[in-house]
């Protein structure tokens, strides 16, 4: 009978000649190659052991949601950028734009078996229909941990601690973590009587590192209808710098006219208070009152985490309080603080500085394979080096040393092991450091039992 090819949508035969379709990626959409992913991954186990190392519990969330779940809750300009479709069924879904959403949909429905307050965190791709730029792209990755159940500052200080070792973890040493306040920019709008369109300033004033202050005074002009006088108290406060105690001393006389304002101004300077007391250095953690976040559902601490050595980046970890967001949902009170790293633009941002290993290995050691009598030999000496704790690489094919070795070479792995006849029937092995090019001969085997030999395994282990 002749091979026919079938469309696997379709069902139609179709010629197995016909012109090759043409490999590509879609417009903000990318392919992780090893040598992109393995610090990827690097990253993402970094994040879950910091986060782990405060408690946060793992979940996970569908990346389809019913639409109505996820639409108005981050404001017109993630509606704009997210992806929605009607599936087969006929219903409206949607997927998630962030994992902050969905988390508030899963606390509502699970909040009876969860137990508050719970601290979780999630490790997940996400999806936004945005234009592509440094280190942004439409579909990422997003490594978020959250605080819910509780409206204790405790939480807030706890989220910039979190942020802080997180960063240090990943070796920024002088990142900086920069914190404000919602409750202080809406008193001071309160106090300039725009709190009516508090939405469309604190959407502008969230691009002033983007677009500049005349251009963040065109927007507020355009879209709240804010005079130039109102404006420029605005951005004058927004653009306040100095040590943490002088701009609190500055946002004190400020939030002095609001109720509201005098909360935020309460609420920054104990979290300021409560990173002090973690004993962190003084400049890393800033006031900056030009942090806004752009996603309207944040009601009181915001942050966001620069890098000294590349500003220009913007901000690879942010986050803030949401008090009201599961009140969509449910009418339990759950309250909710926390922050995301973003992955994707942190990489970049690495990737920039040359900041990322470029070994393509994720096994230390080489096993050269070039005597297929002895096969079974290799398979056992393979297995014994990584039952003892080493990871190891056996190449397949029996060829010429040199093409194994520069295959280990091109890989990046540590050491490359050559055993051939004369080193079988002597019981030894040589051992070459593919980083330095020092090459030794150790014993394979333990003399006095059949373990590896001891010299052997602290070489590898070096």
């Amino acid at each position: 009978m002749p091979f026919v090819c079938v469309d696997a949508r379709t069902g139609a035969p179709y010629d197995a000649g016909m012109a090759l379709i043409e490999p590509r990626t879609l417009k903000g959409f990318r392919d992780y190659l090893p040598e992109a992913q393995i610090p990827r991954e690097w990253l993402i186990d970094t994040a879950k052991r910091v986060y782990r190392s405060y408690g946060f519990l793992p979940i996970d969330t569908p990346a389809l949601e019913y639409e109505e779940i996820l639409a108005g809750k981050g404001g017109e300009e993630s509606d704009k950028q997210m992806y929605r479709f009607e599936d087969h069924g006929g219903r409206r879904v949607a997927l998630r734009f962030d994992l902050t959403v969905p988390l508030a949909r899963f606390v509502a429905q699970h909040s009876n078996v969860l137990g508050m307050p719970f601290k979780r965190y999630h490790v997940a791709t996400v999806w936004r229909g945005e234009n592509t730029q440094r280190g942004r792209y439409r579909e990422f990755m997003q490594c978020d941990f959250d605080t819910i159940g509780t409206e204790s500052i405790a939480a807030d200080v706890e989220t910039v601690l979190v942020v802080h070792d997180l960063m240090r973890a990943i070796g920024f040493e002088t990142s900086v973590v920069r914190v404000n306040n919602r409750k202080l920019l809406t008193g001071l709008l309160e106090s300039l009587e725009l709190s009516h369109n508090a939405t469309q300033v604190l959407r502008a004033l969230d691009k002033i590192d983007k677009i500049g202050p005349e251009k963040v005074a065109e927007e507020m002009a355009r879209t709240a209808s804010a005079s130039p006088s109102q404006c420029a108290a605005i951005l004058s406060l927004a653009q306040v710098q100095g040590s943490s105690d002088a701009v609190l001393a500055r946002l004190e006389v400020v939030a002095r006219s609001s109720e509201r304002g005098r909360a935020g101004h309460g609420e920054l300077a104990r979290v300021l208070e409560g990173a002090r007391a973690a004993g962190l250095r003084e400049n890393a953690v800033q006031i900056d009152v030009a942090i806004a976040r752009g996603l309207d559902y944040y009601t009181g601490t915001v942050l966001e985490t620069s890098l000294a050595e590349l500003p220009g980046i913007g901000s690879v970890c942010s986050g803030g309080r949401y008090d009201d967001l599961a009140n969509l949902y449910t009418k339990e009170r759950l309250p909710g603080i926390g922050a995301s790293l973003g992955l994707d633009r942190l990489l970049s941002a690495m990737e920039e500085l040359k900041l990322l290993p470029t070994s393509r290995a994720t096994a230390p050691i080489f096993v050269a394979y070039f005597d297929e009598a002895r096969f079974n030999e290799y398979v056992a000496f393979a297995a014994k080096l990584r039952a003892s704790g080493l990871g190891v690489e056996l190449y397949p094919d029996a060829k010429k040393l040199k093409t194994q070795l520069q295959y280990a070479d091109r890989r990046g792995f540590t050491f490359a092991i050559v055993i051939g006849s004369d080193e079988w029937q002597s019981g030894m092995c040589q051992v070459k450091n593919l980083k330095n090019g020092e090459s030794v001969v150790v014993p394979r085997l333990d003399e006095t039992n059949d373990a590896l030999g001891p010299d052997l395994l602290s070489r590898l282990r070096a």
